[in-house]
């Protein structure tokens, strides 16, 4: 499995966050549409958040990381500034 973790500070970040809880079912539906897609996390951080994708492999968090760019792009009024993404192959992943 590929694991993305997308962090957002600075301009932008709030208003991202706020849209992610209120839009939380549009969220699910374009990032939980992404093939191979196994979970996805979203968290309120003090500079703003971070957002975690796994996925079956790295073309999927690839096609995550599109989605989610053009999302903010289209629907967050104030320009965000560019995550810090940092990804790699997962070493251990569970679940309750």
């Amino acid at each position: 499995m590929h694991a993305v973790v997308r962090s957002y500070s600075g301009q932008g970040a709030s208003e991202l966050f706020e849209q992610l809880e209120q839009r939380n079912e549009e969220i699910k539906d374009l990032i939980g549409g992404v093939p191979g897609f196994v979970s996805y996390t979203a968290l309120r951080s003090s500079e703003g958040g971070a957002t975690v994708t796994v996925c079956q492999d790295k073309t999927g968090t690839d096609e995550s990381s599109r989605r989610a760019a053009e999302w903010v792009k289209e629907n967050i009024s104030t320009m965000a500034d560019p995550p810090v993404i940092t990804e790699g192959s997962t070493v251990a992943y569970f679940n309750s």
